[in-house]
C-alpha cells in the first residue's frame, strides 16, 4: 500500500497521456463524514529525511534549554545564567537553600514557573495536533472549538460549587490553595480541579462537534462558527460565576487568571502536568500512524485496519483530559494550538510520528519565550500569557482561514 501523506487530496488520473479520468478527491462526496469539506491541512511539503528530523529535535531541545535559563535569569532581579545553573545543581544536589542568595528566587519561584510553562505549552500544542487530525480541520484548536472555555468553566464551577466560594482558586495566582501541594487532591485542588475541567472540556467539545454535524455536512467554518459560539457562552456563564461568588480582589485574580496565567506555579502545580503531558504524548505517539489514516477521511482508514469510532473516542478523552489539566493550572491559553501544529507541518510534514514530538518540543519552547516577554515587558505590571498568544495567534488563524476560504472551503 503506498504511503499515506495527511491531508494530500489524490488525483486518478487515465492512462498517461489520455486525461481520460477527472481528477477526484481521496474520500466521499462532500458534505458526508470523510468527505474533502473537513480533511486536514494541505501538506505537500516533502518530509526531511530521520537523521534531518533528529537534528531539528536536537535543536529544539538547546533552544528550549536556552529558553528555560532566560526565563529563570530574567525577571524583576536579573541573576546570572552561571548562578541560575549553580543553584539548581545544589538544590538537585541535595543541600538545603543559602541565606543571602538567590536560592528562594530560582528555585522556588522561577524554575517552577519555567517548567509549568514547557508542559503547558507542549500540552498544547499535542492537543492541538491531535484535534486538527480528528476533526480534519487546519482551524481546530482547543480555544477558538471552545474546549478551554469549557474547561475554565468546569474549574470554576468546582471551586464555587465545591468551597462555597473562591478561596480555592488562590493558589492559581499564587496565594497557596489549589496551587499548592498540600490542597492538591481537594475538590478545589489540582485534582478535583482538573476532573472537573475535565468534564467541562469533553462537555464542550461535544457540543461543538454535534452542532458542527447537524445535517449530514461538516464544513470547517461551521465547526469553527460552532465553537466560537459555544466557547462565548460558556465564557459568560463562567465571568458570571466568578463575579457572583468572589470578593473584588480574588474575582481581579480569577480573572486574570483566566485570561492564561503562569503566576501560581509551584513544584505541587506541577504534579499533574508532568504526569499528563508525557502520558498523552505517548498515547498520541502510538496512534500515529492511525492518525495519518484518519486525516485522509474515514473511509480511507477504515480500509487500512482503522477502528475510526474508537480512535475518535479516544482522542476525544486525551484531548479533552490533557485541556483539562492545562486549563486548571493555567488558565485559558489561546491560539497556541493552533498555532504550534502548522509550524510544525512547514518543517517536517504531516506524518504524525515526527510531527507530534516536534510539536510538543515547540509549543514549550514558544510558552516559555511567550513568559519570559509576559514578565519583562512592563515594569512593575505582568502581562497574561493568553494575551500575548491572542496578540501572536490572531493573524495566524486569519491568514489560514484566507487561504481555506480561497480554496472553496
Amino acid at each position: 500500500m503506498g504511503r499515506l501523506v495527511a491531508g494530500r487530496a489524490r488525483t486518478d488520473a487515465g492512462p498517461a497521456g489520455t486525461g481520460a479520468r477527472p481528477a477526484r478527491t481521496d474520500a466521499s462526496p462532500a458534505g458526508t463524514a470523510s468527505g474533502p469539506t473537513d480533511e486536514a491541512p494541505e501538506l505537500t511539503r516533502t518530509p526531511p529525511s530521520p537523521a534531518h528530523t533528529l537534528w531539528i529535535a536536537v535543536g529544539l531541545l538547546l533552544a528550549l534549554l536556552v529558553a528555560l535559563t532566560a526565563a529563570v535569569s530574567l525577571g524583576a532581579t536579573d541573576i546570572a545564567p552561571g548562578e541560575v545553573w549553580s543553584v539548581v545543581f545544589r538544590r538537585l544536589g541535595g543541600e538545603p537553600p543559602r541565606p543571602g542568595t538567590d536560592d528562594l528566587i530560582v528555585w522556588q519561584l522561577r524554575v517552577p514557573r519555567a517548567l509549568l510553562a514547557a508542559l503547558v505549552g507542549a500540552g498544547l500544542g499535542l492537543v492541538g495536533t491531535a484535534t486538527q487530525a480528528l476533526v480534519r480541520n487546519p482551524l481546530a484548536d482547543p480555544y477558538l472549538l471552545g474546549i478551554s472555555n469549557g474547561a475554565s468553566l468546569g474549574a470554576v464551577a468546582a471551586m464555587v460549587l465545591g468551597t462555597g466560594a473562591m478561596a480555592g482558586m488562590d493558589g492559581l495566582f499564587g496565594t497557596g490553595g489549589a496551587g499548592g501541594a498540600g490542597g492538591a487532591f481537594g475538590l478545589g485542588g489540582g485534582l478535583g480541579l482538573s476532573l472537573a475541567a475535565f468534564a467541562g472540556a469533553l462537555t464542550a467539545f461535544a457540543l461543538v462537534w454535534t452542532l458542527a454535524r447537524r445535517g449530514g455536512g461538516f464544513a470547517p467554518l461551521r465547526l469553527v462558527l460552532a465553537g466560537v459560539g459555544i466557547g462565548q457562552f460558556l465564557a459568560g456563564f463562567t465571568s458570571y460565576l466568578v463575579l457572583q461568588a468572589g470578593d473584588e480582589q480574588q474575582t481581579r485574580g480569577v480573572l486574570f487568571w483566566l485570561m492564561g496565567s503562569l503566576g501560581g506555579a509551584t513544584w505541587g502545580t506541577l504534579a499533574l502536568p508532568v504526569l499528563a503531558v508525557p502520558a498523552g504524548l505517548l498515547v498520541l505517539q502510538a496512534r500515529a500512524r492511525a492518525l495519518n489514516a484518519l486525516t485522509m477521511g474515514d473511509e480511507t482508514a477504515a480500509s487500512v485496519g482503522v477502528d475510526v469510532v474508537r480512535l475518535r473516542r479516544l482522542l476525544f478523552v486525551v484531548t479533552s483530559l490533557l485541556t483539562g489539566v492545562l486549563v486548571a493550572v493555567s488558565g485559558a491559553i489561546a491560539f497556541v494550538g493552533l498555532m504550534v501544529p502548522h509550524l510544525c507541518r512547514l518543517i517536517v510534514g504531516g506524518d504524525h510520528r515526527r510531527l507530534l514530538p516536534l510539536a510538543a518540543l515547540t509549543g514549550a519552547l514558544l510558552l516559555v519565550v511567550v513568559d519570559i516577554v509576559c514578565r519583562t515587558a512592563m515594569d512593575g505590571q505582568e502581562l497574561p500569557v493568553g494575551v500575548v498568544t491572542a496578540l501572536i495567534g490572531a493573524p495566524v488563524l486569519l491568514y489560514v482561514l484566507d487561504r481555506r476560504l480561497g480554496v472553496g472551503a
